[in-house]
């Protein structure tokens, strides 16, 4: 028998029933002590090294484990605390990290605007943005991931350290102060680097996996010497560096990482296998290889015997202590246990795979590899039993709507009259002042609205009962609304249990499961559903609620809709189709309940689509086309509308200067945008770009429990109004409200008003 070493890159930090949600939640609101949180914490770190002891693995994923984000506890070790948070002389300690992460720590009255988030990649984990401005003084001093070590050590587990490579978290930070590119600063940081390396070395640790994901992405020009530099001073170190990189192919910069001084080099073999077998033909003779062949980002169960037929074709090459089979990456983007599950859908249950599931289908490679594959026959016929049973399903193709999609003709993609023509009308028939004021979608869901949902769902609130208070929920929303000033009014969506799952319950070729949670970002989880087949509509799925809240108030009521590219990228999409044709699938759909809103009445209808830009490629040679069916499929979702009708979208947490031009060819009349966090850069960067369409820009972080004063939204509005028109500015927060309080949304809403009804008296005065 051979010996394979075999393993994870990270694990699910939220726990099987989410214990770190609710954990966390009882520490920030005074209900439990720091001491209560890092119990609980220990505790699901150590089921989770048990999951993977249990499978077989050779070592357990270390310093994955994060009681907000795995990138701010990095910059928590090594210093890179910003001035306002204390600088170099800040108390590393847990006060300190939720002021960054929150802006807010529990038994202090300091509020801070924290750190910017935005998307890690390409995926629907947000990250904290570490800031390099000039006060930032590098030092290292041990934190959490080496006391992880020495925790799993003491509970006689093998761990593997995981920890974002230098290049990549200055490549993932800003500067500030704009000063110097983050780049610059590898000097500096190195120092840090080494010495958190020594201390694990130290704290008993044979390893370290050091993450450099940017190596599949389009890398900025001299990353490539900084990463030569980085790697030549790291390799002084003690440790065995295993370079990590995944979420797609490295293309060009694969001669880059097999050149860097490493132990092993570990690829996403699913994105690139051709790329496995350039590389194991080119690595150093010392060097390993590590296939990533078990897909971290998606829940069907594994085809074993084609990722094992490559594994076996490259052990042959490099020999048993050469080689690793691992999964694709950190399994944080998955749910923890399938059979977590209480009711699945009998046909689907046996084809999704969870972490622990994916566990066992790594242990099944790595046992195929160590004794042959007759030790492993059952669980190779089993795959081929599920991937047969997917192929010759007959749910995931809908020839109605294949016909649909053929027949349709080019007017189907186009309003019928363009913006310029739209925005009078609109103007007309909605009456709304300069600076219009609104909300995102979501109001507070409370916990005793989620009680009444899981009482409903458990038969005990009658359906005529829970619509009843529905309604109730609905009227205090829009009366509050009317207090406050606002002048286009929401819903509330009391009765949705979240953007997309609420979608997916209605909408045929989709399903909801009922423990499949990952972690969005701190304690905020979603719980993405399954697209296993083509999409339809049976029926209406907004218009009720929509016109109900219009017959409840005389000014405009939004009616609400999450857009197709948004849908597609949360959900675990099906992997046998393009992604391109689900997408469309979704926009027919979706372009439905449009003319259905419609008709009944709601002058503007939002379709947001927060994740447009998180689901751009890495790679610059795959952006067009995605941006091409990205972009025809949100317009096939709207392009139905009337001129009068003012279609919204919403996208927030990302990254958009680059790609402006596509949101124009999106052809909404108005877009809301985070801009709070990032100090209404995007404003400026829209009106470098010449975006002559309607702007409403966040003056409210709502993922930070602090209340911002209303001259602080004030100076943010006034700084868009420096480079934009007043007629193309809306005001709203950055994102929807359902995760925060209504002690917090009354007073930051009144400021909200407040604010705007400033920059209005400031625009009269100045003729």
């Amino acid at each position: 028998m051979v010996e394979i070493a075999s393993g994870i890159l990270g694990y699910p930090r939220i726990g099987r029933r989410r214990e770190l949600k609710w954990a966390l939640e009882r520490y920030w609101s005074g209900q439990s002590s720091e001491q209560d949180l890092q119990l609980a914490a220990r505790q699901i770190r150590q089921e989770a090294w048990q999951a993977q002891a249990r499978s077989g693995a050779s070592w357990v994923a270390v310093g994955d484990f994060s009681l907000y984000d795995h990138v701010l506890d990095l910059a928590l070790q090594l210093g890179a605390i910003p001035e306002r948070f204390g600088g170099a002389s800040a108390s590393r300690d847990l006060a300190t990290y939720f002021l960054m992460a929150r802006g807010k720590a529990p038994a202090s009255k300091r509020e801070l605007p924290p750190l910017e988030m935005t998307k890690w990649f390409d995926t629907n984990y947000h990250y904290l943005v570490p800031e390099l401005g000039p006060d930032v003084r590098f030092a290292y001093q041990r934190g959490s991931l080496v006391e992880q070590v020495l925790e799993a050590k003491a509970a006689g587990f093998s761990p593997r350290p995981v920890v974002v490579g230098p290049v990549s978290f200055l490549l993932l930070a800003k500067d500030a102060a704009r000063r110097t590119g983050p780049l610059e600063r590898l000097a500096e940081l190195l120092p840090a680097y080494s010495a958190l390396l020594a201390d694990l070395a130290v704290a008993g640790a044979q390893s370290v996996q050091l993450d450099e994901p940017c190596l599949s992405t389009d890398l900025p020009e001299g990353a490539a010497e900084v990463f030569r530099k980085a790697y030549r001073a790291l390799a002084t170190s003690a440790l065995p560096l295993e370079l990590a990189s995944y979420f797609g192919p490295l293309h060009e910069n694969l001669e880059l990482a097999l050149e860097l001084p490493v132990h092993s080099l570990h690829l996403d073999a699913l994105a690139a296998p051709e790329e496995a077998r350039a590389a194991a033909r080119r690595l150093g003779s010392a060097q390993a290889l590590s296939l990533g062949l078990i897909d971290g980002r998606n829940v069907w169960r594994a085809d074993l015997e084609t990722r094992l037929g490559l594994a076996e074709e490259l052990l042959a090459q490099l020999g048993s202590e050469r080689l690793m089979v691992a999964s694709s990456c950190s399994l944080l983007h998955v749910p923890v246990d399938v059979q977590s599950e209480r009711t699945l859908d009998a046909e689907i249950a046996p084809w999704l795979s969870f972490a622990n599931q994916k566990l066992s289908e790594l242990s099944v490679l790595a046992k195929g590899l160590r004794s042959g594959r007759a030790a492993v026959a059952e669980a190779l016929a089993a795959s081929r039993a599920v991937v047969a049973a997917r192929r010759a399903s007959r749910r995931g193709h809908e020839p109605a709507v294949r016909e649909r999609l053929a027949q349709l003709p080019p007017s189907a993609f186009s309003r019928s009259a363009d913006a310029a023509e739209r925005r009078p009308r609109q103007r007309i028939a909605l009456g709304l002042p300069p600076l219009p004021t609104t909300t995102i979608g979501s109001f507070p869901q409370t916990r005793e609205l989620r009680e009444l949902r899981a009482r409903t769902k458990a038969g005990e609130v009658s359906g005529a009962d829970y619509e009843t208070e529905l309604r109730r929920i609905i009227d205090e929303t829009l009366a509050e609304q009317e207090q406050l000033g606002l002048d286009v009014l929401v819903h509330g969506e009391p009765e949705r249990n979240d953007m997309v799952e609420y979608f997916a319950e209605q909408l045929e070729g989709m399903l909801a499961t009922s423990e499949g949670w990952v972690q969005s970002y701190g304690s905020r989880c979603v719980k993405p559903p399954l697209l296993f087949g083509d999409v339809s509509r049976p029926a209406p799925m907004t218009v009720r609620w929509a016109t109900y809240a219009q017959s409840r108030s005389h000014r405009p009521v939004k009616g609400m809709l999450t857009g197709p590219v948004t849908i597609l990228k949360w959900s675990f999409v099906r992997d046998d189709e393009p992604l391109e044709h689900s997408c469309r699938t979704l926009a027919l759909a979706l372009r439905d309940e449009v003319c259905d809103l419609e008709r009944a009445g709601i002058a503007i209808i939002q379709v947001d689509e927060p994740a447009f830009r998180e689901a751009l490629p890495l790679r610059k040679r795959d952006q067009a086309r995605y941006l091409d069916w990205s972009v025809q499929s949100f317009r096939l979702s709207t392009a139905a509308a009337r001129p009068e009708t003012q279609i919204h979208t919403h996208m927030c947490y990302s990254e958009f200067a680059e790609l402006v031009e596509a949101i124009r060819a999106l052809d909404a009349d108005v877009i809301s945008l985070e801009a709070a966090r990032s100090a209404m850069d995007v404003a400026v960067a829209f009106a470098r770009s010449g975006y002559d369409t309607e702007l409403g820009l966040g003056i409210w972080d709502i993922h930070s429990p602090r209340v911002p004063p209303a001259a602080e939204m004030f100076e943010l509005l006034e700084r868009a109004l420096s480079v934009l028109d007043v007629d193309r500015v809306w005001v709203n927060p950055d994102c929807g409200l359902k995760t925060r309080s209504w002690d917090e949304v009354r007073p930051a809403l009144a400021n909200l008003v407040q604010a705007a009804r400033a920059a209005r008296g400031r625009i009269r005065e100045s003729g």
